[in-house]
């Protein structure tokens, strides 16, 4: 399964051993692997390149020379993995998964002026995000394959994560370099709730090693529709000081509502549309658990996190596995956390560690019981890894 030996200048690894993917010219960049056909993954690079491997063969695949740019992101279209969607600089170029010989997209999009940092399709096929440098996101209607909409004058710099909300099929949430994590009527075009990671932080004990880079968000993952029956509603977000937030945006969601329809109007009266929540929800709300840190005190990252993102094997949604600039991959076991009849010891939830030797860009996860997680390093080999 895995390689023993390997040349290699990077620093030792601990934790399990990790199978070495060759193809890539360039820095490995981000990745993506299939559901519907256990063991296809794509990978891409600097270069403007997009590989293709079958974890069941030793051998690359495919090479798809996309842009002479590097590439960003990679998604499927949701329940269609025939199709891909490819982001490089401005651009956002659609493939079809038997043509990938020809290297010829089916269609591409230019819509955002300033460089793409992540792409997401939605889980009805309907729509796909795309989030940019200049702050702005780009819904673009993919049967009418025209834009949508655009959410702007929100974020104060770089949109650098944007994810649909599969239980709000109208909404999206979206992480920046400005530290807001903000959620999204697209239908509207307009926000209608900010969280300033900066300002906004829960009691939390002793941070003693915690880095002390801004809040930023690097990156944040929701989970998936068929998780939904084992996780809460919640966000996880990659942060710049090396916490990885576990946020139930639900909660939040309410808050913001109650907030909403509490304001005064003129003459004294309040709004009410019928959302003013009850004393019992109240109670209830107040006793939810609706906020988790893992961080330096919970044997978390020491510098930026880069990534993060729901496990897929086994039962779905158990794990969040984090990825960062201190060169280390952590697994985390966070479910019984929102449960309000767990006892949780802060020490119980980092399950594994994997230090790389290299700086982490990104990470996925496969649906096999075996090989299920792979790493895009600042090398150009990507790595997988077996996590039970």
């Amino acid at each position: 399964m895995a390689e023993t030996s390997v040349k290699t200048n990077e620093t030792p690894t601990t934790g399990p051993t990790a199978r070495r993917l060759r193809g890539h010219k360039a820095i490995t960049t981000s990745c993506i692997a299939s559901r519907d056909r256990p063991g296809l993954i794509a990978s891409s690079d600097e270069d403007g390149c997009v590989c293709w491997f079958d974890m069941r063969c030793k051998d690359l695949l495919y090479t798809m020379d996309v842009s002479q740019n590097p590439i960003s992101s990679l998604c499927f279209k949701t329940g269609n993995e025939d199709i891909v969607y490819v982001s490089s600089e401005t651009e956002v170029k659609v493939f079809d998964v038997h043509m990938l010989a020809s290297w010829k997209p089916l269609d591409s999009f230019n819509y955002n002026k300033d460089e793409i940092n992540q792409i997401t399709c939605n889980s009805k096929s309907s729509f796909l995000a795309a989030a940019d440098d200049g702050g702005d996101i780009k819904i673009i209607d993919i049967s009418q394959k025209c834009l949508y909409k655009t959410l702007r004058a929100a974020h104060e710099s770089i949109c650098s994560s944007v994810q649909f909300l599969p239980w709000r099929p109208w909404e999206v949430i979206t992480g920046g370099l400005d530290s807001k994590l903000i959620m999204w009527d697209f239908s509207k075009g307009r926000p209608f709730k900010v969280m300033d990671l900066g300002k906004s932080e829960p009691d939390s004990s002793s941070s003693a090693g915690q880095c002390f880079n801004p809040a930023f968000v690097h990156a944040i993952a929701v989970p998936e529709a068929d998780m939904l029956d084992k996780t809460d509603k919640i966000c996880v977000v990659a942060r710049g000081d090396g916490v990885v937030d576990v946020i139930n945006i639900e909660s939040e969601f309410r808050a913001a509502k109650s907030k909403g329809s509490s304001n005064p109007r003129k003459g004294g009266q309040s709004k009410s549309n019928g959302s003013v929540p009850s004393p019992k929800s109240e109670k209830e709300d107040q006793n939810q658990r609706t906020r988790l840190r893992l961080d330096y005190s919970s044997g978390g990252h020491t510098a930026a996190v880069s990534c993060v993102a729901f496990s897929v094997f086994g039962e779905k949604g158990r794990y969040i596995i984090s990825g960062g600039n201190d060169k280390a991959v952590k697994v985390w076991n966070w479910s019984s956390f929102f449960k309000a009849d767990q006892t949780c010891n802060k020490d119980d939830f980092l399950h594994l560690n994997i230090n790389l030797g290299r700086k982490v860009n990104w990470l996925c996860t496969t649906p096999t019981d075996s090989e299920n997680l792979v790493v895009c390093d600042t090398s150009k080999v990507v790595k997988v890894y077996t996590v039970a």
